[in-house]
């Protein structure tokens, strides 16, 4: 180990809170108690005026669900109005149910309280399973009359902000369904009637367990480091390890909304640091790192080598493939063109798609594929499991397919290939400066050697590698990857990129 990574090594040791750098025996029955409430009819406040979809405001109604600053952009008269938009839609479509949940954000109790009287203003009855990572939430939706469920999380993004994601009939919301939610609000458009109930149950937690547990099957024990990055995963992702048979360390596992020791985006190096010098330190087999609401992986091998998601996709479709010959399979356009020859090389069929969580099981219902993947993390199984992005499903997954193999997970993964890329590199605008700038890129995109592909922002495909530029959907900013087989080849591929992207705009910063 480095003399730097042995220190933040250390550091973060000094500043975890809760049972971090102890190895954990496996506990079959440490299971979470769950609370449960009996229902009760809410009385509804009023609320301070009704909410207009301003500028301002509209521009938290995004691609694939609903993000904005809380307190600012995403205030608890929002969420109840966005609330009663929902109502409305689940009454449409002829359901008198709807599953909330929360992550561990500070902002998360308010604006969840928000939600739900809006939904109980239009007849719908809650039922509130509490701070719960997402997958927890999709489980619950899937299994409740309705299969609508909303969960109040800001995912990935820094702690001021906060946003809904919503699956309602079973649909998750994308596009125009978005949209329409803001129209409603726009009109004043709601439902009314007979008030709904509110029950506040966690059961499910364990129920949710308890079905992955009867899925999984170790073969042998593993020693396995979790970051969970003072995320709301943080305690259910190693009570749900331990269950499995495993041995756990655990690291920033307590809940903290302010995100002390790094951020939760396990698609940014840096943020995998503490980890990969953890598994080093340990000589663990694996680690694993979520997201703040659990619904993205992060992977390190046994050599501390971060093992990004087109690659856990070789593998995740290999194990798939095994049992479902023939299946289609769906990535996203920033994974690696190695992926479509692997998945062809293992008898699949590669489908690239539009990178987001909606889009990607809007697509997984349509085609009927067994499993879908994108590279900021999102992994969608679909042979065993519901389709849905689950991150905690997927490290079980994965130390399933790892546990049957006697080599290491770092032997497992060197079967597959690999390139010189970047990982996601981001490039911060004004708030709708990455969708005219897209357009303006767009126009004037000229790759004489290159296949230009243009479903989801601009990849261009060269004999000896690919760039990537695409405008974020959750920020404000333009997504950017590369892959080629070569240094110099990423360089030129980098070069010519860099040129076009400074006669759109002079002062842009790139950081390549």
């Amino acid at each position: 180990m480095t003399i730097l990574n042995w220190t933040v090594f250390l550091t973060g040791l000094r500043i975890m809170k809760k049972q971090s750098g102890k190895v954990a025996n496996p506990a079959k029955n440490n299971l979470i108690e769950p609370e449960i409430i009996d229902k009760a009819v809410p009385e509804i406040p009023e609320i301070k005026g009704s909410v207009k979809a301003a500028d301002e405001k509209a521009a938290i109604f995004r691609a694939y669900d609903i993000r904005g600053i809380a307190g600012k952009t995403l205030t608890a008269d929002v969420v109840y109005d966005i609330g009663r938009a929902l109502g409305t839609s689940a009454k449409e479509h002829g359901c008198k149910t709807v599953a909330i949940g929360r992550d561990g954000r500070i902002s998360s109790p308010a604006l969840a309280d928000a939600l739900a009287k809006g939904l109980v203003s239009t007849g719908q009855n809650v039922v509130d399973i509490g701070m719960a990572p997402t997958p927890v939430l999709y489980f619950v939706a899937q299994h409740t009359e309705g299969r609508s469920g909303i969960m109040i999380t800001g995912s990935h993004n820094p702690a001021e902000y906060n946003g809904l994601k919503m699956v309602i009939n079973g649909e998750t919301l994308a596009g125009e369904r978005i949209q329409q939610l803001r129209q409603c609000i726009d009109k004043q458009a709601f439902a009314t009637g007979e008030t709904g109930s509110i029950e506040q149950n966690g059961r499910f937690i364990n129920e949710y367990i308890g079905t992955i547990s009867e899925d999984i099957r170790i073969a042998r024990p593993m020693l396995v480091v979790l970051d969970c990055g003072n995320g709301v995963a943080g305690e259910l992702g190693p009570v749900l390890l331990k269950t499995l048979g495993g041995e756990v360390v655990e690291l920033f596992c307590d809940i903290d909304g302010t995100f002390p020791n790094h951020h939760p985006d396990p698609s940014k190096p840096e943020n995998l640091v503490e980890l990969t010098a953890a598994v080093k330190h340990y000589q663990a087999d694996l680690g694993i790192a979520f997201d703040g609401d659990g619904d993205r992986l992060g992977v390190i091998d046994s050599n501390g080598k971060i093992i990004w998601p087109d690659r856990q996709m070789m593998l995740f479709a290999k194990d798939v493939l095994a049992n479902r010959p023939g299946a289609e399979i769906i990535y996203d356009m920033k994974c690696s063109r190695h992926l479509a020859e692997q998945i062809k090389k293992y008898g699949g069929r590669p489908l690239m798609w539009k990178t987001g969580h909606s889009f990607m099981k809007a697509k997984l219902k349509e085609t009927g594929a067994r499993l879908a993947g994108e590279m900021s993390g999102h992994i969608f199984f679909n042979d065993r499991w519901f389709g849905f992005d689950d991150a905690l499903y997927s490290a079980a997954r994965l130390i399933e397919i790892l546990s049957r193999d006697t080599r290491s997970s770092a032997e497992v993964f060197a079967d597959f290939p690999d390139s010189i890329n970047t990982p996601e590199l981001n490039v911060a605008l004004a708030e709708g400066e990455n969708f005219t700038f897209m357009e303006r890129l767009f126009a004037a995109a000229d790759f004489k050697e290159g296949k230009i592909t243009t479903l989801d922002g601009l990849r261009v495909d060269f004999p000896q590698g690919w760039g990537l530029v695409r405008a974020s959907n959750t920020a404000p900013e333009l997504a950017i990857r590369f892959e080629a087989d070569s240094k110099d080849a990423l360089s030129d591929i980098q070069a010519q990129f860099r040129s076009l992207m400074k006669k759109i705009k002079a002062d842009i910063r790139l950081p390549f």
